[in-house]
């Protein structure tokens, strides 16, 4: 499914490109919101592709009048905030109306600019892909298009009593996938959904995996697991006895945090000797959907008769983030769709087992049985089996935990960015290809008309 490209002096590497973020800034705190894995993907790719000498500018929407018009986020990355629409909180579903006002701002930076200031445009989600579209035909460069989610997708895994995504974004997404010359899926599940369900060309679809932050996502020094687990706990407020089993995340049915909370409860009644040692945190915002009742985990919760043993806290990040892993005994991940699921990557970078429902990528961030568990469905029942197994059984955590450390090195920000360099050289020198083809023709074509 990945294309190989060549590499050698033919191949050029990318000076400057512009990344389109259209519904999330990179600056804002993933956890809450629409501020998610995207977020922390755009951030961590970004910083590395400057370090390789490739300049990046960040555009994305301006949600306070008093956000400067540029900011720079690392040596060689600025975030740029475009003023589209009113300076506030727009869900996604309310931006589409804005598309025209945030193309302008990006359209406008670059005729500020010399000719031929970007060699690329990287868009991330189908919004803006749309205007990656437009500001490919405008600047002539090729676009690079990353869905991150394909509504496609969403819909045929659907949560109980979410939204389906409207019919809008389905046919947008047809539109940047049938427009962008490479389209970069994050597992080779995703490249089959860009294939399958949208009719991508396969030479076009390049998987690129994410990565994570070894330096800061590390487990415990040897000797020393149980200290930082009980320095975690700590730190959070959680209780230094007992398991604590984290969810990590936006608050909203997609997510299903409700679908471990039910699980908790089911292990109430198969096995109350380890339930009764059990603390679940759930860690994160209300996001999407999850907007339209704020409380109703805490209520679910409540209603299930547990409320004593789940700690909800607000969104983490940088150490603090790892300190809520290294404190859990497993991380959960119960997701209906997940394009990859960075949360499970970075617990197990920090030596914690993930539990996860088998979709999507989490196929990929997981190695069942080696550093987590997968489950099908989403049946609490089910949920409760693994998780009163995996608690009730040091040896068999400790074991997965290991496993979860060897896993997680196979993946870093690094390699993703070298991934997407080869995406770069490769649209670039085709593109560039294709017009001097194109221009050659046409100047046969008026040769032998001067005949």
């Amino acid at each position: 499914m990945e294309p190989q490209y060549p590499s050698g002096p033919a191949w050029p590497t990318p000076r400057r490109i512009a990344t389109l973020s259209v519904h999330t800034s990179p600056l804002h705190q993933p956890g809450t919101g629409d501020a998610g894995g995207m977020n922390v993907y755009i951030v961590e790719v970004a910083r590395r592709l400057a370090a390789a000498g490739v300049e990046v500018e960040i555009f994305t929407r301006a949600t306070a009048s008093d956000l400067p018009p540029a900011v720079e986020m690392a040596p060689g990355v600025t975030v740029r905030h475009v003023t589209s629409g009113p300076f506030e909180g727009l869900a996604k579903e309310e931006l589409p109306a804005q598309m025209c006002a945030f193309t302008t701002g990006v359209l406008r930076a670059e005729a500020a600019r010399a000719p031929g200031w970007y060699d690329l445009v990287h868009s991330h989600y189908w919004l803006s892909g749309q205007v990656g579209w437009l500001a490919k035909e405008r600047w002539g460069v090729p676009l690079v298009h990353t869905a991150h989610t394909l509504a496609k997708v969403k819909n045929a895994q659907l949560a109980a009593g979410d939204r389906p995504e409207p019919k809008a974004r389905v046919v947008g997404e047809e539109q940047v996938i049938a427009e962008a010359d490479r389209l970069v899926a994050n597992t080779p599940a995703e490249a089959r959904d860009l294939t399958d369900r949208y009719a991508a060309a396969p030479e076009r679809v390049a998987v690129v995996e994410p990565g994570v932050d070894l330096e800061r996502f590390r487990p415990a020094e040897p000797g020393r697991v149980e200290a930082g687990r009980l320095a975690g706990r700590r730190r959070l407020g959680l209780p230094e006895r007992g398991h604590v089993v984290a969810f990590v995340g936006r608050i909203q049915p997609l997510k299903a945090p409700d679908v471990l909370l039910r699980a908790v409860a089911e292990l109430w009644s198969r096995q109350p000797e380890v339930a009764a040692r059990l603390t679940v945190a759930v860690v994160g915002g209300p996001s999407g959907s999850g907007l339209d009742k704020p409380h109703a985990l805490m209520e679910l919760a409540a209603s299930l008769g547990i409320t004593g043993a789940v700690r909800f806290l607000p969104p983490q990040s940088g150490d603090d983030l790892a300190a809520v892993y290294r404190a859990a005994d497993l991380v959960a991940v119960p997701s209906y769709n997940e394009s990859f699921g960075l949360v499970a990557l970075e617990a197990q970078a920090c030596g914690t087992p993930v539990v996860a429902a088998a979709v999507g990528g989490l196929a990929t961030a997981v190695r069942d049985g080696g550093s987590g568990v997968l489950i099908d469905g989403h049946a609490p029942q089910d949920w409760a089996r693994v998780l009163g197994r995996l608690l009730a059984s040091p040896g068999r955590r400790a074991q997965l935990a290991r496993g979860a450390v060897a896993h997680a090195r196979h993946f870093s920000w690094d390699r993703t960015a070298a991934g997407l360099l080869g995406v770069y050289r490769g649209a670039v020198a085709e593109y560039r290809a294709r017009v001097a083809a194109e221009l050659a023709g046409e100047a046969a074509a008026l040769g032998a008309g001067a005949w």
